[in-house]
């Protein structure tokens, strides 16, 4: 398992895990009920052969939210209820009121629930106990927010806020592409997208194209400002980072993942772990990178 996308929250590292275990299994997933339409809990990071609902890595918790949901299109609740209000119209000579249509649609509903398919889905977190950081494979912040909730839930508390840099993002990775010092260990990748800061502006997609070039320039000369931009960090990871610090496109490269090819492992569930091990210091040393260059504030 490798995550795709990372979106970050802090946490104090103050906070008190000591009931997580407990917590989880309370709030464990459980089968979407006849008339519900979704259901959201813990299951276990490593498939449905595991049991535990975490596993632990030194300071690194890998958790995962499982969901069901039931797939009642609303086109097909649509025309079905079209359909009897045609009836009604036909039979009784009359078009039924807004009381009766939303009685009709939620009867529908009540009847279509029970057969229709359920849909599973899974979300994985990380949480950083070092550094007081959860992260959620997920680019989309509604999504993540829902994952920190469901850990909130299971801990009573936890006061999870997203990144709060001090430093404008925009302008970092601005200055990174108009020539400006790197970290240490960061080098610019092929794709880009910058924006005219007025309202309505321009937006500018580059894809697989060397950045250091006159067209850029260009484009920074007449104001525009980068909002995305692609990195490599130590020919170790490449990904695109947000002007919202969301990490996108996430990959491990081969410097990072020879170090699990040259281990042995015997079966799937340690060869899982060790893929936990190796993303999360991974994360780690590039939210490190992050927290330098954005100041990023703690939660402390």
């Amino acid at each position: 398992m490798f995550f795709r996308n990372l979106t970050l929250f802090r946490f104090p590292t103050s906070t008190k895990l000591d009931d997580l275990d407990a917590g989880l299994q309370e709030c464990a997933l459980k089968p979407v009920g006849a008339l519900e339409l979704s259901s959201r809990g813990f299951v276990s990071p490593i498939g449905r052969d595991g049991e535990d609902l975490s596993q632990r890595q030194g300071d690194a918790i890998w958790l995962t939210v499982g969901g069901e949901d039931r797939l009642l299109p609303g086109a097909v609740v649509n025309d079905m209820l079209a359909r009897k209000l045609e009836e009604i119209e036909q039979t009784e000579g009359r078009k039924p009121g807004g009381r009766t249509r939303k009685r009709l649609k939620d009867e529908l509903i009540t009847e279509l629930m029970p057969r229709a398919f359920i849909k599973p889905s899974r979300t994985d977190a990380l949480l950083d106990l070092e550094h007081g950081i959860v992260v959620v494979d997920s680019s989309s912040r509604k999504s993540a927010e829902n994952v920190s909730s469901e850990i909130r839930r299971a801990l009573g508390s936890f006061p999870a806020m997203p990144l709060n840099p001090e430093i404008a993002p925009r302008s970092i990775l601005t200055g990174w592409v108009a020539g400006e010092p790197l970290p240490d260990g960061l080098t610019i990748g092929d794709e880009c997208e910058l924006r005219d800061p007025a309202e309505q502006g321009a937006v500018v997609k580059v894809q697989r194209m060397d950045l250091d070039n006159d067209e850029i320039a260009k484009h920074l000369e007449t104001g525009k400002q980068v909002t995305r931009l692609a990195l490599t960090l130590d020919d170790h990871v490449s990904f695109v980072l947000g002007e919202d610090l969301i990490v996108r496109k996430f990959k491990l490269l081969d410097g990072a993942v020879d170090q699990l090819e040259s281990t042995d492992h015997d079966d799937v569930r340690a060869e899982m772990e060790a893929r936990f091990v190796l993303m999360s210091g991974e994360v780690k040393r590039l939210f490190a990178v992050l927290q330098s260059a954005f100041k990023l504030s703690a939660a402390d």
